[in-house]
């Protein structure tokens, strides 16, 4: 299994909600990552559903290390420019 596959699996959560909007990251911004910014993305995904979609949807704030990729998310769920 590669390295996207293997966090495309990671991406599958019990929630729609946060499915959907991990989904539409990974299409979006995941590729564009570096290095560093693909490992913060992993540590993301190991917070429990409840929070990880409370961070995605700005009902709490990420810690200092996570805004840009917290922002990035946040950003991926809203529609595309026409």
């Amino acid at each position: 299994m590669g390295d996207v596959d293997r966090v495309r699996w990671r991406c599958r959560r019990g929630l729609l909600e946060l499915d959907l909007v991990l989904g539409e990251f990974l299409e979006r911004c995941y590729g564009g990552l570096d290095a560093d910014g693909r490992r913060l993305f992993d540590e993301l995904l190991e917070q429990p559903d409840n929070d990880l979609l409370d961070l995605a949807m700005g009902r709490s704030e990420p810690p200092p290390r996570y805004r840009a990729l917290v922002a990035m998310l946040r950003g991926a769920g809203e529609p595309a420019p026409m």
